[in-house]
């Protein structure tokens, strides 16, 4: 299950984004459409089959995403969609909030087939792997007033990618986690915005030369 954003042009490069723990709502089907109109095929796997939290339950939601297995996400959820918009040779991103940040990382360390990611407040445990050891391009995007993904956090993931041999970025906002989903009350659109262009110039960067 996924939902799927079609770019204007066929060979368009692709973008796999990851939901957060609310599941495939829809804030993240409206990120898959605005990368769309940027051209970009976007997909969003489901990774809770169909199950959508309402939000600001957030103990239906962190039962939902701790219940989740974050290597099978990634390796064969996560990597499955970066195989179908592989179709053509293009080059895939991937992208993800929460804990589809954390996918997204993961995603850099153990995913052949994506060229660059970029996560939003999410940093995976050391036990689920090691983050020195990214082979794509990552940038992340952390908020300063977080108590999930906490500064304490970014500053473990801006370590690990230092100790990397792929290029990395990371960035801080004065903001709350969260900060951008549009229809959360956290949300920043000053932050979102600013976040948002970087990533158009981190995909333009990595994945353009494929369209």
């Amino acid at each position: 299950m996924a939902y799927l954003a079609e770019a204007t042009h066929a060979t368009a490069p692709g973008i796999v984004v990851i939901q957060e723990w609310w599941g495939v709502q829809g804030q993240i089907k409206g990120v898959c459409d605005r990368y769309a109109a940027a051209g970009y095929t976007a997909i969003a796997p489901d990774l809770y089959a169909g199950k959508v939290i309402p939000y600001h339950d957030e103990d239906s939601a962190g039962q939902a995403m701790n219940a989740l297995d974050f290597l099978a996400a990634t390796d064969e959820i996560a990597g499955a969609a970066a195989h179908y918009l592989r179709t053509g040779g293009r080059k895939v991103g991937l992208t993800g909030f929460c804990l589809g940040g954390i996918v997204s990382i993961l995603g850099a360390i153990r995913l052949v087939n994506i060229d660059a990611a970029s996560a939003y407040y999410g940093a995976p445990d050391d036990a689920l792997d090691d983050a020195a050891r990214v082979r794509a391009p990552v940038q992340a995007h952390f908020a300063d007033g977080d108590d999930w993904c906490t500064p304490a956090d970014a500053d473990r993931m801006e370590r690990k990618f230092k100790e990397s041999s792929a290029p990395y970025r990371v960035f801080r906002y004065p903001s709350l986690h969260g900060f951008a989903n549009e229809d959360a009350k956290e949300y920043d659109k000053s932050a979102a915005e600013i976040a948002w262009h970087r990533d158009l110039e981190w995909w333009n960067t990595y994945l353009r030369d494929a369209a």
